[in-house]
């Protein structure tokens, strides 16, 4: 595996561990906010809106930039900036402010890692070095979603929100490896 896909590997496996960790009983910090089904529904609309239309946008500017690592990066550190936001909310309106601030770490760090990544990879390996992030994605959020649970069963939603803001930080020093040696990555 090239040393590119290694670090966008592990960039990403941080990241997802992150958010994962909310997945599974975000319902539940919703309603300890004094939200409902309704609320949960709207900071879910929210991400996901955000993220679809920004990303439409943004995606077709990203064509045209040279340095995708530097997209990258960015995204993580917005999303970063979401999970510490999640410590702050307090009502509706914050929680859907965050969600906002998700969304648009997901649009500008997602067409750029997609395009970096697939610039790694090998045509006679793409099925298994695609399948490596897919199999990322499954076996980390899967972790994270107990582990999150255990965390704010035991600790509750604060610590919650820190061990996932301290976890999306590595995601942004991990990815900052891209930024060593773009030309060696490229040919390993």
């Amino acid at each position: 595996m090239k040393k590119g896909l290694k670090i966008l590997l592990l960039s990403d496996t941080w990241a997802t561990l992150a958010l994962g960790m909310i997945g599974p009983i975000y319902a539940i910090f919703v309603a300890d906010i004094g939200g409902d089904i309704l609320d949960a529904s709207w900071a879910y609309f929210a991400f996901m809106i955000t993220s679809g239309v920004v990303m439409y946008f943004i995606s077709h500017w990203e064509d045209k930039v040279k340095h995708k690592n530097r997209l990258i990066t960015l995204g993580y550190s917005l999303t970063a900036l979401g999970c510490l936001s999640y410590i702050f909310v307090d009502s509706q309106l914050t929680l859907v402010i965050t969600q906002m601030i998700l969304g648009v770490a997901e649009a500008v760090q997602v067409p750029a890692y997609d395009a970096m990544y697939s610039s790694y990879l090998r045509k006679h390996k793409a099925a298994s070095e695609w399948g490596n992030w897919e199999a990322m994605q499954y076996i980390v959020t899967a972790i994270a979603a107990l582990a999150g649970g255990y965390l704010a069963k035991s600790l509750g939603f604060k610590a919650l929100f820190v061990a996932m803001f301290i976890f999306s930080l590595f995601s942004v020093f991990t990815s900052l490896g891209m930024f060593k040696n773009s030309k060696y990555l490229r040919s390993q």
